[in-house]
C-alpha cells in the first residue's frame, strides 16, 4: 500500500455512491411517469421536480467524469486538488458555524427581551447574577464561533499558501471573524445574514481566484495528457493503454483498500445499529456480502480480492510444479475477468439480497472451478510433454502427476458436492459439465503422456505414436464440444424462459462464437490431415533391399528407416515424418521439388 493509492480511495467512494444512486435516473423515470399520468393536470411543482431531477443527472455524469480523470493523475497532482476541496468544506463549514450561532443567538435574545427587561430598574447583585446566568450561553457561543472561526482561517491561509505559494490578505482572514463579531450586538440579525453572506462570498472569490492562478498549469496538464493518450492509441492501441495504466496506478490494490474500508464501514454500522447488532456471525458475514457486491465498483472490490487469492492459488501450484510462467497468463486477471462475466450476465447488483447471495456463492465457486480446471491443467499438460521431450528428473514427474491426481479427486468431490447438496438447476449443470471435461481432458493428458513416455524410452522408433495422439486429443475435443452443445442449449433455455437480459445473450453469443471458431480450426486440420495421408499413401513404399541399398536415416527425424515412402524424386522418408512435413508445404525436404503426383 502506498500514498497514491490511498489518495485514489475517495474517488472510489464518490464514483461508488454516484452507482449506488444509478445517476439519479430512478427519480427521473419515476417524475416522468407521474406527469404523463397527470398530462391534463401538470402542476408547476412537477415541472420543477423534473427540471432538479435532470440537473441531478447532469451533476452526477460531470461528477463521475472529473473523478474518473483525478484518478489518473499522479501524486503531485491529486493533492492540490484535494487541498482545494478541503478549503471549499472550510468555507462551508464556516458558513454552516455562522448560521448556526446567528439562529442560537437569536433565540437567547428574544428570551433575554422577555425575561429581564422588566427587571433591570432593581438594582441588585441578585438580578445581575440571573442576567448573567441567561447571557452565559450566548457569551459561550460567541467566544466558540470565534475559537472555530479562528481556526478555520488559519486553515484557510495554510491550504491557500500550499495552492498558490502566498498567503491571503488579512482583511481576508477576517471575513472568517466578522460576523461573530457583529452577532455580538443586539438586535443585528438581519444586518448578520447579509454580512455572513457576503463573507462567504469573498472566500468564494478567493477560491475562484486560486483556481484562476493554477487554470494555465489545468490546461498544460490536460492537453499533455490528452496528446500522450492519443500517441500511445496510435501506436500501440486502447487495449495496451487499459493495461499500462490499470498497472501503472494499480488498480486492484485500491479496489481491495476500498472494498476493506467498505466493509469496515458496514461493520461500524452494524455494531451500532440495535436491531441487526445481534446477527450470528453467519448472519453477519452473509450481510457484509451481500452489502458488499450491490454496486459495480463494489463487484471489482471483490473481484481484487477474488483475483487474489487465485494468484496464491496458481503461485502454488507453480512451486509445486516448479514452473515459472504459463505463456505470460496470469491465473488471477484469469479468474478476475471469469468472475465479472459471471456477475455481468445474471445481473448480481440488481437482485434481491437472498438471490444476491447465492448467486456470489454461486459465482465465486464457478470461477474457481474455471480457474483449477483451465489454468492449472493447461499448466501441468504442457508440463506433461515437456517430461516426455526431455531427459527429466523423476521428482518432476512426480509433481506433475500429484497435481493430475489433485485434480481428478476434486472433480469427483466436487460433482459428489454438488449432487448431493443441490437440486437440479442451471448452475448445477454448468458445474457438472465443467468438472467431467477436467476428468475427461486430465485423463487424456495422462494416456497422451503415457504413449509419448513409452515412445521416448523405446529403442525402436514407433512411427504410427502421432496418431494415436492425434485421435486421443480428438476424441477429447469432440467430446468437450458434445458437452459445450449441451450447456449452450442450457444456456439458451435459461435464457429465453428464466432470466432473459441482452448482457447474458451478448456472452451467449460471443462463447458460441468462439467454440465454432475453434470447431472450424479442428475441422480444418482434420481435412489436412486426410489430404496429407492421401498424398504420402499415394507414393510406393521402399523394400527391404531399397532400404539396404539405401543404407542411410531419415532426412526428417535422423532415426532408422525400417520402412520408408520413396518420393517421386527418389528420396527416402518415414511415412509419419513426411505427413507432418506435408502439414506445411508440399515440396520435399531435401530438392525441394513436388515429392507426389499432381493427379492425386
Amino acid at each position: 500500500m502506498n500514498f497514491h493509492n490511498l489518495l485514489i480511495v475517495p474517488l472510489i467512494f464518490i464514483m461508488d455512491e454516484l452507482f449506488e444512486s444509478s445517476f439519479g435516473l430512478p427519480e427521473l423515470v419515476d417524475i416522468m411517469f407521474t406527469v404523463n399520468s397527470t398530462i391534463n393536470q401538470i402542476e408547476i411543482g412537477q415541472s420543477t421536480q423534473y427540471y432538479a431531477a435532470f440537473i441531478k443527472i447532469i451533476v452526477s455524469c460531470l461528477m463521475f467524469c472529473s473523478s474518473f480523470y483525478l484518478l489518473t493523475l499522479p501524486v503531485m497532482c491529486l493533492i492540490p486538488v484535494y487541498l482545494y476541496v478541503v478549503s471549499i468544506c472550510v468555507v462551508l463549514v464556516s458558513y454552516w458555524e455562522n448560521m448556526e450561532t446567528l439562529l442560537f443567538l437569536s433565540g437567547k435574545y428574544k428570551n433575554f427581551k422577555i425575561e429581564t427587561t422588566n427587571e433591570l430598574i432593581t438594582w441588585d447583585v441578585y438580578e445581575y447574577m440571573i442576567i448573567f446566568i441567561q447571557l452565559y450561553p450566548r457569551l459561550y457561543k460567541l467566544f466558540l464561533n470565534i475559537i472555530i472561526q479562528y481556526c478555520l482561517s488559519l486553515a484557510f491561509d495554510i491550504l491557500q499558501v500550499f495552492t498558490t505559494g502566498h498567503s491571503i490578505h488579512k482583511i481576508f482572514r477576517y471575513s472568517f471573524i466578522i460576523p461573530t463579531l457583529i452577532a455580538s450586538i443586539p438586535n443585528t440579525s438581519i444586518i448578520l445574514n447579509i454580512v455572513i453572506i457576503l463573507s462567504t462570498l469573498l472566500q468564494l472569490f478567493i477560491l475562484l481566484r486560486t483556481l484562476w492562478l493554477n487554470i494555465f498549469n489545468i490546461t498544460n496538464l490536460i492537453r499533455s495528457g490528452y496528446n500522450r493518450t492519443q500517441e500511445f492509441l496510435n501506436v500501440r492501441g486502447i487495449f495496451p493503454l487499459v493495461r499500462v495504466e490499470w498497472n501503472r496506478l494499480k488498480i486492484p490494490s485500491v479496489l481491495r483498500i476500498f472494498w476493506t474500508i467498505r466493509v469496515l464501514i458496514q461493520i461500524l454500522y452494524l455494531s451500532t445499529n440495535t436491531e441487526i447488532k445481534n446477527l450470528t456471525v453467519f448472519e453477519t458475514v452473509k450481510y457484509l456480502l451481500i452489502i458488499g457486491c450491490n454496486t459495480c465498483l463494489a463487484v471489482l472490490g471483490i473481484t481484487s480480492f477474488i483475483s487474489y487469492f487465485s494468484d496464491k492459488i496458481g503461485a502454488f501450484f507453480k512451486w509445486v510444479l516448479l514452473v515459472d510462467e504459463v505463456n505470460g497468463s496470469n491465473c488471477g486477471e484469469f479468474t478476475a475477468v471469469t468472475f465479472i462475466l459471471l456477475a455481468m450476465q445474471c445481473g448480481l447488483t440488481g437482485l434481491d439480497p437472498e438471490n444476491r447471495f447465492i448467486k456470489l456463492y454461486q459465482n465465486v465457486y464457478l470461477a474457481i472451478a474455471v480457474c483449477l480446471q483451465d489454468y492449472i491443467y493447461n499448466m501441468v499438460d504442457k508440463l506433461l510433454i515437456h517430461l516426455c521431450a526431455h531427459n527429466s528428473p523423476l521428482n518432476r514427474h512426480s509433481r506433475a502427476l500429484l497435481v493430475c491426481g489433485y485434480l481428478i479427486v476434486e472433480a469427483v468431490i466436487s460433482l459428489y458436492f454438488v449432487f448431493s447438496y443441490n437440486s437440479i438447476s442451471h448452475w448445477l449443470l454448468a458445474v457438472s459439465v465443467l468438472n467431467i471435461l477436467c476428468l475427461v481432458k486430465v485423463l487424456e493428458s495422462l494416456t497422451v503422456y503415457s504413449l509419448l513416455l513409452i515412445d521416448s524410452n523405446s529403442s525402436t522408433y514407433f512411427e504410427n505414436t502421432d496418431d494415436y495422439v492425434y485421435y486421443i486429443k480428438s476424441f477429447g475435443n469432440i467430446l468437450e464440444f458434445c458437452l459445450y452443445i449441451f450447456l449452450s442449449l442450457s444456456d439458451i433455455y435459461h435464457w429465453v424462459f428464466v432470466s432473459g437480459g441482452i448482457i447474458r445473450a451478448i456472452i451467449i453469443c460471443t462463447q458460441a462464437y468462439f467454440k465454432v471458431v475453434r470447431a472450424v480450426r479442428g475441422w480444418r486440420i482434420f481435412i489436412k490431415r486426410r489430404i496429407s495421408v492421401k498424398k504420402v499413401e499415394s507414393l510406393p513404399d521402399a523394400t527391404s533391399v531399397q532400404l539396404s541399398e539405401h543404407d542411410d536415416v531419415c532426412a526428417i527425424c535422423y532415426q532408422q528407416m525400417r520402412s520408408a515412402k520413396i518420393t517421386n524424386c527418389n528420396h527416402y522418408f518415414h511415412s509419419i515424418c513426411l505427413r507432418k512435413w506435408s502439414y506445411l508445404q508440399d515440396d520435399c525436404p531435401l530438392c525441394h521439388t513436388t515429392y507426389y503426383r499432381a493427379e492425386m
